[in-house]
């Protein structure tokens, strides 16, 4: 298994200004783009929706209402790509 992991801040100020350094530098924005957009829904089931443990006795019961809240964040986020569609309708 091969982890894919940021490069701490350091190391990444003392990358050399080469060709080899500057596709580094672009690798190491791609993982943190890939990271914020995956950490984001997480943020909201345990913030906006308040899930900070397991509630219940049972593995389906907790994969249930973890399915159902990551359900509800995507809807949270699909919001405003939601209302920009509703804004562009022809009438």
């Amino acid at each position: 298994m091969t982890w894919h992991v940021a490069m701490r801040p350091s190391k990444c100020k003392a990358l050399d200004k080469s060709t080899v350094g500057e596709l580094m530098e672009k690798l190491e924005h791609a993982k943190a783009s890939i990271r914020a957009k995956v950490e984001h829904p997480f943020h909201v089931v345990k913030n906006l929706f308040m899930h900070r443990k397991a509630r219940y006795k049972g593995l389906a019961k907790n994969t249930a209402q973890l399915f159902a809240l990551f359900g509800f964040a995507n809807l949270v986020l699909a919001r405003r790509w939601l209302y920009i569609a509703d804004g562009q309708v022809a009438s």
